[in-house]
């Protein structure tokens, strides 16, 4: 099945409003092919999807695949759900997330960007920059580029750039030319048991690249290091980035509070500078990534360059959500110890002297489970953390496993175990002073909470001007 045979004829995707499912949905209805979804509830991507043309349901219900040509699934769909069920019972292909983003990185110039993290940064920053180079590519990523405020796009031109999620090991099946790896680790411990099998998929990963294709790796990353020493194909190019011996190596790096600059060699020849309108190492490493890629695909440095200092963020990345009276309110998707390091790094360079709060709400308990001591770590990096309940995503409780894990290895004076939502906001806007900065952080429901304590801090800040 390809997507050419497709237009025309329903799809039906089941977890339409999933940003991976939501995506692919968008590029499927402008290359002609009649959209319908499902899910449990209402959302913004759904919205657009349905001005788009697309015939939304909230809710599941069995009748709403019938007539369907194919049936699109989110892996967090369970096998009890009545509509994969009829769609079995009535003899309907059935395909998963990453089978249908495979079908639309067919026959285009692909580039998949993989990682445990930093993978929608460095997605949305190659796309912006070919967008830049006037390249117009096609793109699926598992965030929104601020710039656009989308998150899939069908191009018209050859490249297609896709967000390559190793959660569940089916990133296997995209086949790209090119492919990023930004770093590996062990995350994902309710797919993954150990860091051996993390290795491993990501080496069979390596293992679907086209022949003549490339590999963009971040030689400074221990997992990276690893991956590499047990690649044996020779039928692909590898560059390597990093700070390290390096094609493209980095060197010079300046940090401000928000901004990046580096110098940037390829094979010992002095690049234009790397000029960033993002904050944090971790983005200056980001960015390498993508200019190796770009000029992987022939696009030249400068083009690129250039391109990546239009670049302004992604949604739920360090992301701005308002600053009322001195006091600034971000929110971040960081969920895993090491992304939480980075974030209250950069977030300590970017308050100067004023104090980093957090709000933290953990991510599943099995992850939980496995890191509670070095979340405790991490998050003491911030001023103040509280810490709301676990957000299980589609995971049933694990016994005992509970956000106090957390807390309980952590100074009494820097955490409150706090589960009320409302109960933090109130709190928290209470105790924020001029200078102070707010983080709304992990990848569930918490970052619904940014916009509600800009509102709050709005609200007190009007009511002590009227008491003056």
């Amino acid at each position: 099945m390809t997507l050419t045979s497709l237009i025309g004829k329903k799809v039906h995707f089941i977890g339409i409003g999933g940003s991976g499912m939501s995506g692919i949905a968008r590029i499927m209805l402008a290359e002609g092919v009649l959209v319908t979804g499902s899910d449990a509830k209402g959302s913004a991507a759904i919205d657009s999807l349905a001005g788009l043309g697309a015939q939304v349901f909230i809710g599941q219900d069995a009748s709403h695949v019938v007539g369907a040509h194919l049936v699109v699934a989110s892996g967090a769909i369970s096998e009890s759900n009545p509509e994969l069920a009829a769609a079995r019972d009535l003899g309907i292909h059935i395909i998963f997330r990453a089978q249908a983003l495979a079908m639309l990185m067919a026959g285009k110039e692909s580039v998949a960007v993989a990682g445990t993290h930093g993978k929608t940064t460095t997605t949305s920053m190659l796309t912006v920059a070919l967008q830049v180079a006037g390249k117009d590519p096609s793109f699926a990523i598992g965030g929104m580029i601020n710039s656009s405020g989308v998150n899939a796009h069908r191009g018209s031109g050859s490249i297609f750039v896709a967000e390559a999620d190793e959660s569940d090991g089916s990133f296997t099946v995209y086949h790209p030319l090119g492919a990023i790896i930004t770093n590996i680790e062990l995350d994902h411990v309710d797919h993954f048991a150990t860091l051996a099998q993390i290795d491993q998929i990501f080496l069979d990963f390596v293992a679907t690249i086209a022949p003549g294709g490339f590999l963009v790796a971040c030689i400074d990353d221990p997992g990276v290091a690893r991956l590499l020493a047990s690649i044996t194909r020779s039928d692909i190019t590898i560059y390597t980035y990093g700070e390290g011996e390096a094609d493209f190596q980095i060197s010079r790096i300046a940090l401000e509070p928000d901004t990046s600059f580096a110098r940037v060699s390829k094979n010992g020849t002095l690049l234009p500078e790397l000029q960033l309108v993002v904050p944090g190492k971790h983005n200056v490493l980001n960015a390498t990534a993508a200019l190796a890629a770009g000029i992987a695909l022939g696009v030249s440095a400068e083009d690129m360059l250039d391109g990546l200092k239009r670049f302004t963020g992604s949604r739920r990345r360090f992301e701005h959500k308002g600053k009322v009276n001195g006091i600034e309110v971000i929110d971040d998707y960081g969920h895993h110890p090491t992304e939480i390091e980075v974030v209250l790094k950069t977030a300590r360079r970017y308050v100067g002297a004023g104090r980093v709060i957090v709000i933290f709400q953990p991510h599943r308990y099995s992850r939980t489970q496995a890191f509670a001591t070095q979340f405790a770590t991490a998050l003491g990096l911030a001023d103040h953390t509280y810490i709301l309940e676990i957000y299980a995503a589609s995971e049933a409780p694990i016994p005992g496993i509970s956000s106090l894990l957390i807390s309980r290895e952590m100074s009494p004076a820097q955490v409150s175990y706090e589960p009320s939502m409302v109960e933090t906001v109130n709190r928290v806007v209470s105790s924020a002073k001029p200078g102070d900065l707010i983080i709304t952080l992990g990848a569930g429901d918490v970052s619904s909470l940014a916009p509600v304590i800009v509102d709050a801090l709005a609200e007190a800040s009007n009511s002590d001007e009227e008491s003056n």
